[in-house]
């Protein structure tokens, strides 16, 4: 009965361990910068979902994470391999670099990171394409941010809205930040 007591607890601590790890390499928590280098970040975080080259020889990697990719963590190494800084960028601030008349997806792409896929939607009646992002907003709730390139003026508009999403007892589901 002991024995399997201990059991218990060693099998609780490794499962406690296991997600703590996994937290720690979801946001690169753990990394200092000037310290850590790519292949630490890769090894941590794993591969980005897109990655770009500066013209100095620094690199930028983008990490969409959470469910329906809520949060995305922005990883800046510099040209001689070291990690510079990781930045959440899906909030208001980020948002807000993201000007009308920014007609340069990857630009878009560099600010915040890849849209959901399914729910990037082009309208061929208004000749717009239309990117889509789910993050936590300042109230802890899901919401849904997107850009809006319009192919015939060149013209970006954005939009913000919060979700209607209510949880048990009529509560809106906290998303985590």
């Amino acid at each position: 009965m002991n024995s399997l007591r201990l059991l218990r607890q060693y099998l609780l601590i490794l499962v406690c361990g296991f997600f703590l790890t996994a937290c720690a390499g979801y946001s690169g928590r753990g990394l200092q910068p000037g310290v850590a280098t790519l292949p630490d970040v890769i090894a941590v975080m794993g591969n980005p979902a897109l990655s770009w080259k500066d013209p100095d020889g620094g690199q930028q990697l983008a990490y969409p994470r959470g469910p329906a990719a809520a949060q995305t963590f922005m990883v800046f190494i510099d040209p001689g391999g070291r990690l510079l800084r990781i930045e959440r960028v899906l909030n208001m601030e980020h948002f807000a670099r993201i000007e009308p008349g920014m007609s340069d997806k990857e630009m878009v792409l560099r600010l915040i990171g890849p849209p959901v896929p399914q729910w990037t939607n082009y309208f061929k009646a208004r000749d717009e394409l239309v990117w889509e992002w789910q993050f936590c907003d300042s109230w802890n709730q899901l919401a849904r941010f997107d850009v809006l390139f319009d192919a015939t003026t060149g013209v970006v508009r954005t939009s913000y809205q919060r979700q209607a999403l209510m949880g048990p007892g009529g509560v809106a589901p906290w998303c985590g930040h």
